[in-house]
């Protein structure tokens, strides 16, 4: 992992309210893990990943607790390890996931969870029966558990179209979306996490090897999704957000305005592993999954916003970014009393 990938110091914070005594045992242990204790009383601090995935161990050695004590029974020390045997042993992420989200549920007293599987989308619903819901970080967390392996399985990344949560949104979400998908929303009847059905059907082909490696580099492996905030590619798609997609410039007028020369601007975007178009296509994506959850908002008007000449090209470009059709993707968001 690259140190310069970063999370914020408020999930430091998050991390250390109900597994850590404050005061000196609170220091004692960011000494250890090198993370300064100062740092806690800023508001934008960011520390390594890495520094992130060594409280994390630490913090679950000594509690033998791998979920921060966020729930009444405790994810004892080596559950990670044993999710991923029991896992990986299926021949497809769906039975994989199955397998491991009964897993989770037995060890969990709140938190069981569900795989349901709607045509071409998937989704892992959480099947809480407390009225009030938990906070944002312990949903997080169980999202981080869950899709981090759930990647590694695959072998790939495993796109997230949108994720629900009951609670009201944190204070701080900037990670999060960095992190799961831009699709975020708060104060839902329910907690799930929304991706493509496709995936489901990739086999599992891993070894004991392959485990052993893993985990000697969890959960710093399950933390590298966390992109640099000031990479290139992420500020590239921030000024794509603020301006109209018939207004997105050409390569050649980006890479002026960015004051270096269009191959250039390829090259970089190349060594982070993006191309101009991808990020384009990107933004277009996390736009009309946001406006697809608006009723109000017809399919002619996304494919308008997104710069479409008519709404079968909007259609299209949808199923190839999502595995799904739009309108059965808007289904599936509106339809909340199921």
């Amino acid at each position: 992992m690259s140190e310069k990938d970063t999370i914020s110091i408020q999930l430091v914070r998050e991390a250390l309210l109900q597994s850590c005594a404050p005061g000196a045992a609170t220091e004692e242990v960011l000494d250890k893990v090198g993370i300064d204790p100062a740092l806690l009383e800023t508001t934008d601090a960011r520390v390594p990943a890495t520094a992130y995935a060594r409280l994390w161990r630490l913090l679950a050695r000594r509690g033998d607790d791998e979920f921060f004590g966020m729930d009444p029974r405790k994810l004892k020390s080596g559950s990670l390890e044993f999710l991923c045997r029991c896992s990986m042993v299926q021949p497809s992420l769906a039975a994989g996931l199955t397998s491991g989200l009964s897993f989770l549920s037995l060890m969990l007293e709140r938190m069981p969870a569900q795989l349901v599987r709607q045509q071409s989308l998937a989704e892992i619903v959480l099947l809480e029966d407390d009225e009030d819901p938990r906070r944002a970080f312990t949903y997080f967390t169980y999202w981080m558990i869950v899709h981090g392996v759930a990647c590694w399985l695959a072998g790939r990344r495993i796109p997230i179209l949108a994720i629900e949560l009951r609670c009201p949104a944190p204070d701080f979400c900037d990670d999060y979306r960095v992190m799961f998908s831009e699709n975020l929303r708060f104060d839902r009847p329910r907690t799930r996490m929304i991706f493509s059905a496709d995936c489901l059907d990739l086999p599992i082909k891993r070894s004991p090897e392959e485990l052993k490696r893993f985990l000697a580099h969890a959960p710093a492996n399950i933390l590298v999704k966390y992109r640099d905030p000031e990479s290139l590619a992420s500020r590239i798609k921030h000024d794509l957000r603020q301006l109209p997609a018939e207004h997105w410039p050409e390569t050649e007028a980006l890479a002026q305005r960015l004051c270096m020369s269009a191959s250039t601007l390829r090259r970089r975007l190349a060594e982070e592993g993006q191309t101009y178009q991808g990020l384009k296509d990107s933004v277009r994506k996390e736009l009309a999954i946001v406006w697809l959850a608006e009723p109000a908002i017809s399919f002619a008007e996304i494919a308008a916003r997104l710069g479409f000449a008519d709404a079968s090209s909007f259609y299209k470009a949808f199923r190839k970014w999502s595995g799904s059709n739009p309108g059965h993707y808007r289904s599936l968001i509106l339809n909340e009393a199921d």
